[in-house]
């Protein structure tokens, strides 16, 4: 039997971090080549790619090195290890010579999360409902919706599951998920079993 529910009984949303994406800058230029040189597992190939891909196992992330100083960290899991990583790759390269006493500046850029609202969620009546929501099943599956705070955007599946993008911090994709399962108990959007 398939009920709405919207007293405190609902279940716990499920919230992964999927991704953590991190901007890194420092006050000088980087010498590819000379990195490529030191470490080997570094990849630089800049007919194909302007910048340098440098893998780390712990965390398990890939760092792109421009020559510019400018640095892009992915596949982070929290926001604690975007900055472990770039922590470690300054220390690499600080200790081969190849930058000195960077002033360095990391800004987190987007945090992506999967969930699991648990329960169905009507999406036809959803993009009637919720403002700044699309849904065009012919074209994709999934319902998009825009959140103005906090700032994110939302995938919402009919089978409750959900993917949030666009936040700055992990704590922003926590309120974005329990302001939507507000937001869609409210207007009767999602049913539980």
């Amino acid at each position: 039997m398939v009920m709405w529910c919207r007293d405190l009984s609902s279940p716990k949303p499920d919230v992964k971090i999927e991704n953590v994406v991190a901007s890194v800058t420092i006050n000088q230029q980087i010498n590819l080549r000379k990195i490529l040189e030191k470490f080997h597992h570094a990849e630089y190939d800049p007919r194909r790619f302007p910048g340098l891909v440098f893998k780390l196992k712990d965390p398990k992330t890939a760092i792109l090195i421009f020559g510019s100083g400018n640095m892009v960290i992915t596949g982070a899991k929290a926001e604690k290890e975007a900055y472990k990583a770039v922590d470690k790759i300054i220390k690499a390269l600080e200790s081969k010579g190849i930058i000195k006493k960077p002033e360095v500046n990391v800004k987190i850029q987007n945090v992506v999360a999967s969930g699991n609202l648990k329960g169905e969620i009507d999406l036809e009546r959803a993009a009637e409902e919720l403002e700044y929501a699309m849904y065009e099943p012919e074209e994709f599956p999934g319902l998009i919706y825009s959140m103005s705070e906090p700032k994110v955007v939302l995938l919402l599946f009919a089978s409750g599951k959900i993917v949030c993008t666009g936040a700055r911090k992990e704590k922003e994709v926590y309120k974005a998920v329990d302001k939507l399962k507000e937001e869609l108990e409210e207007k009767e959007l999602i049913y539980y079993y």
